[in-house]
């Protein structure tokens, strides 16, 4: 089986803007349709983001996996800002099942997708998701594998070493806590998914990113970038700036990354 030689890098700065289940009563230029995600994705671009990770809504509000209106977000995209990366979600959010993911992703065939490992590969039967997974190589769509734990990751190298999750490039995202309430992510939570990466990853080129939740979202993801990763960043994990204010919209959290990133020489001022 031929490998993804040309599997796009990860931007620096992928924006998350919405995803699943906050609304506008969290924070009011939380997009929540389709055109309110394509304006908030063209001023993320403008602040420095590179790729829109990206989720679409239901008339309630409701997170869906719709290939209707993930071809009009795509459209859409494509005529206002071509320059920039879209990766779909396929988050299950406790409502789809193994098949509707993979469903969604053959419906729409697009460049980019993410994809939870314990959400694609839930126990020990791999068929399935061995097929996806070739089909996704074959057709050229970067999968981002998303690993909400070390364990995860192990299980991660596992699938890639028998080659359910066949090729030699892949793509992760590394989730520092989960999504709750009260959570409040560390620069510290990074340390067991390097440890794990350090001791896996000759026999693989892996291109990491992190996403982090509550007040230190910016320092996690600027400690991201100093261990030789990338992030994302955007109201779907955080809604306040570095100084604990909350920012203005999406973009301020970009350009709080942004200055962050210059201030320690991460990125050229």
């Amino acid at each position: 089986m031929a490998d993804r030689d040309d599997l796009p890098l990860l931007p620096l700065i992928m924006t998350a803007p919405n995803g699943a289940r906050r609304t506008k009563a969290d924070h009011p230029a939380l997009p929540m349709t389709i055109r309110e995600t394509v304006e908030a994705a063209r001023a993320c671009f403008a602040a420095g983001a590179g790729a829109l990770h990206a989720h679409v809504r239901d008339a309630a509000g409701a997170h869906v996996l719709d290939a209707g209106l993930y071809h009009e977000l795509l459209s859409q995209m494509r005529a206002a800002v071509p320059q920039m990366q879209v990766q779909v979600t396929t988050e299950a959010v406790g409502r789809y099942s193994p098949e509707q993911q993979r469903a969604l992703v053959r419906a729409l065939d697009p460049e980019a997708v993410s994809v939870a490992v314990r959400e694609m590969v839930p126990d020990g039967e791999t068929q399935a998701a061995r097929g996806f997974y070739e089909e996704c190589l074959n057709r050229k769509c970067a999968v981002q594998h998303i690993v909400y734990s070390d364990a995860d990751l192990e299980r991660f190298f596992d699938l890639a070493e028998t080659e359910v999750i066949p090729g030699q490039r892949h793509q992760l995202l590394f989730v520092l806590g989960r999504h709750a309430a009260d959570q409040q992510s560390a620069p510290g939570d990074l340390e067991p998914f390097l440890e794990t990466l350090a001791g896996r990853r000759d026999a693989l080129a892996v291109d990491w990113a992190v996403c982090a939740f509550g007040n230190r979202e910016t320092d996690c993801l600027v400690e991201a970038v100093r261990r030789g990763g990338k992030a994302r960043i955007g109201f779907e994990n955080g809604l306040r700036n570095r100084d604990g204010r909350i920012a203005e919209d999406n973009a301020g959290r970009v350009r709080d990354l942004v200055l962050a990133l210059k201030a320690e020489n991460l990125i050229p001022a």
